[in-house]
């Protein structure tokens, strides 16, 4: 019977944990180092966008709560840098964080991308519809 009550005190003393939210839309900031412009820009999931010489895929977008301590939002992404030949070599793939950008960045010498938020709906239309 110890084991039990043991067992219940300890899940009564760790915090109820919220499900991440699934959105349909990751928003990213984009800076070209050479002009200093900052573009912010909505992609659809499993749409590839570019950004200059990128071709940025998000795969999932999460939210959590507010009041959750863990990274509020998230989203796995898949980066391919184009050459000039039209090949693309993969230079990133993993969770990319909104209240950490440095954390999982994409190491390129002439963009930035970091991600804002996750929606559930833009303006931007789908791209089935485009």
């Amino acid at each position: 019977m110890r084991p039990l009550v043991a067992a219940a005190v300890l899940a009564s003393a760790s915090p109820a944990m919220a499900q991440p939210v699934a959105n349909p839309v990751a928003t990213f900031a984009g800076l070209d180092k050479i002009t200093g412009r900052i573009t912010r820009f909505d992609v659809y999931i499993d749409e590839t966008v570019l950004f200059g010489a990128l071709e940025m895929t998000p795969r999932a977008c999460y939210d959590r709560p507010a009041s959750d301590t863990l990274q509020r939002s998230s989203v796995f992404l898949e980066v391919d840098q184009r050459s000039l030949d039209g090949s693309a070599d993969r230079i990133f793939t993993g969770w990319m964080f909104a209240d950490a950008p440095a954390l999982n960045a994409v190491d390129h010498a002439v963009y930035d991308v970091w991600l804002i938020e996750c929606k559930t709906s833009t303006n931007v239309p789908p791209p089935d519809q485009r």
